[in-house]
């Protein structure tokens, strides 16, 4: 079997955690010290970032990361070796998982979100340049939003190293989280049930944004005053990124009813390459979960973000993301916990022959299909 390094999150994500808890840490000291490159420091307004600790001041944040960092770096290596039950893995779980959402949710801003909307296009302007006034890349990911994505990181590492220790606490497999004699968990009908519910929050929390953002495009000024209509209208691009955004919402609301639908675990016969075959896990569940992860904290900045804030149209269809958010991330879980099978490093868990079942059924199906056809 060929090796790979991700496989083996739980013994590694903690050390992790507390390398970069040690590095930010320390740069923390440094900024405290004086040195330059304090990530939040008051910038042009060119240059800033919506993250909620922008425009603080070094004194006192620069403190509280140095503190958080290097206490940080200590209990992360404590998670990785003490592994008993009792109110010190509570409480060290209770660190873990507040740091992960600080990092994760809290912090950051809509920078993660447009990097993954618009990753192929910063691919390509990184070898042609970015079209208009702007200079290059670092115009784009300069280091106030840079920082962000550290952070955002730093977070993933964390949250990861904190499942790693609770599933050790519980005495329960690393890689999927089960316990012998622990049960079964929830049947799949309630899975699905509960992945239905997250669905339709899902896809009905981005509407707000989809209509005021389509409307704008096709000249209407809904919920913005006129002369801010014709604003945008005059700044090149604006209206076409909103119109581009609000376009892939709506996909992106198409793609997720994958999640509670036949076609989200079986490839319908109108897909040529894999008719009747069994669509990966993976294939809906990492792209979900990164959108849920970021849309997040590019919903929760229009909380403290006054700069963002004007007509209702302009901020209150974002603040709708964090039900978004939260939403696909449930109907992702539910799908996850649906989909999966035996686990292979402890066997526990159930082969999920229903499914090879039905997938040969569908290739039967679409096999017939196809000589009834030719005939």
């Amino acid at each position: 079997m060929r090796w790979r390094w991700w496989a083996h999150w739980p013994t590694w994500s903690g050390y992790a955690a507390a390398a970069f808890s040690l590095v930010y840490g320390g740069l923390g000291l440094y900024w405290w010290a004086g040195g330059d490159g304090f990530p939040f420091a008051p910038t042009h307004e060119d240059r800033a970032s919506g993250s909620i600790l922008e425009g603080s001041r070094v004194e006192v944040v620069a403190p509280i990361i140095a503190v958080l960092g290097l206490a940080g770096a200590v209990i992360a290596l404590v998670m990785t070796r003490r592994a008993r039950p009792g109110r010190m893995s509570v409480g060290l779980a209770v660190f873990g998982w507040v740091m992960a959402g600080g990092l994760v949710l809290i912090i950051p801003d809509y920078t993660l979100l447009v990097l993954v909307a618009f990753a192929p296009l910063l691919l390509v302007f990184a070898f042609t340049g970015v079209p208009g006034e702007q200079g290059g890349i670092g115009d784009i990911l300069y280091w106030h939003r840079t920082n962000l994505i550290i952070i955002f990181v730093g977070g993933l590492l964390w949250a990861a190293a904190t499942v790693a220790y609770r599933r050790r606490v519980r005495a329960a497999c690393a890689h999927c989280g089960r316990r012998h004699g622990g049960g079964d968990g929830p049947s799949r009908q309630t899975l699905l049930r509960w992945g239905r519910w997250a669905v339709v929050v899902a896809c009905l929390a981005p509407l707000p944004y989809e209509i005021t953002r389509i409307a704008w495009a096709l000249g209407f000024p809904l919920g913005v005053p006129p002369d801010f209509l014709r604003m945008m209208q005059d700044t090149p691009g604006m209206l076409a990124v909103g119109l581009g955004c609000a376009v892939a919402s709506v996909l992106g609301g198409v793609l997720t009813h994958g999640l509670v639908a036949r076609w989200g675990e079986v490839y319908p016969r109108w897909i040529w390459f894999g008719a009747g075959r069994r669509v990966p896990p993976a294939l809906a569940i990492v792209p979900a979960s990164v959108v849920a992860v970021t849309i997040i904290p590019a919903g929760l900045m229009f909380l403290w973000t006054p700069e963002a804030r004007g007509s209702w149209a302009v901020h209150v269809p974002s603040l709708f993301w964090i039900a978004w958010g939260v939403g696909l991330g449930v109907a992702t879980i539910a799908y996850h916990l649906r989909r999966r099978g035996a686990c292979r490093r402890c066997g526990l868990g159930h082969q999920l022959d229903g499914q090879v079942t039905e997938n040969a059924a569908v290739r039967e199906q679409v096999a017939v299909g196809g000589r009834g056809t030719a005939g």
